[in-house]
C-alpha cells in the first residue's frame, strides 16, 4: 500500500462546541498519507442535537461521500467519538468499519453532563453517567468487538471527569501525555501518536 494510502477513507468526527477545523494540526501532520479525508461539519446546536440524531447525520455524510458499502476508518473526538460510536453499533456502521479510534470522548459518561437536562440539552444529557444512551451501547459489545478500536485519552483532561472514563470498554487503550482536553489535538506531543495510529496499515 502506497504512504499515500495507508487505509481506507478516514473519516473524522468533531466534539459539541468544535468544527472541522479542531482538525486542523492532526492534519497537517497526517499531510497527504490518508486519502480521502472527510470531516463533516455536524450541527450539535450546543448540544441540544441527540446523539443517536448526529450519528445518523453522519451517516448520511460517509454515504454521500463513499456510497453504501466503501469501508471507512473513524477517529471521533470528545462528543463526536460517542456520535461514531453511536453509528457503528445503533446505525450499522460496524458493517463498513476497519478501526475506529476515540479520543477524549466520555465514552463511560462525564460528571460534566450530570445537571444539564435531557428536555433542553439532549445531546449532552446523553453523556452522563449512566444515561439510557450509554446504558444501551454498553449492553451489546458486538459491533465493537468486530472492529478494531483504540482509545485515546488524558488523565486529566477537565472536560471528561474522571479522564480515565474516556475510553472505549473494549478494544486497546493510550494514555496521552497531556493535561488538557483541548490539547488533545493541539499538543504535538498527543498529535503524533494519533497520526502514527491513523497512518499504521
Amino acid at each position: 500500500m502506497s504512504a499515500a494510502t495507508a487505509g481506507p477513507p478516514l473519516v473524522l468526527v468533531h466534539g459539541l462546541l468544535d468544527t472541522p477545523a479542531v482538525f486542523d494540526g492532526l492534519k497537517r501532520e497526517l499531510g497527504e498519507r490518508r486519502q480521502p479525508l472527510l470531516i463533516p461539519a455536524l450541527p450539535l446546536r450546543l448540544g441540544a442535537t441527540p446523539v443517536v440524531q448526529a450519528a445518523a447525520l453522519l451517516g448520511s455524510h460517509i454515504e454521500a461521500a463513499f456510497g453504501p458499502e466503501q469501508p471507512v476508518d473513524l477517529l471521533g473526538f470528545s462528543m463526536g467519538g460517542v456520535i461514531a460510536r453511536a453509528w457503528i453499533q445503533l446505525r450499522g456502521g460496524q458493517r463498513r468499519t476497519r478501526r475506529f479510534i476515540s479520543v477524549g470522548s466520555p465514552q463511560q459518561g462525564t460528571i460534566t453532563a450530570q445537571p444539564w437536562p435531557a428536555r433542553l440539552l439532549a445531546g449532552i444529557a446523553d453523556l452522563k453517567w449512566g444515561s439510557p444512551l450509554l446504558q444501551q451501547l454498553n449492553a451489546n459489545l458486538d459491533a465493537l468487538r468486530r472492529i478494531e478500536c483504540h482509545s485515546f485519552y488524558s488523565s486529566l483532561d477537565l472536560v471528561v471527569l474522571p479522564g480515565w472514563r474516556a475510553v472505549l470498554p473494549v478494544g486497546a487503550r493510550t494514555m496521552l501525555p497531556v493535561l488538557t482536553h483541548p490539547q488533545l489535538l493541539r499538543d504535538p506531543a498527543a498529535i503524533r501518536p494519533l497520526a502514527r495510529e491513523l497512518l499504521r496499515p
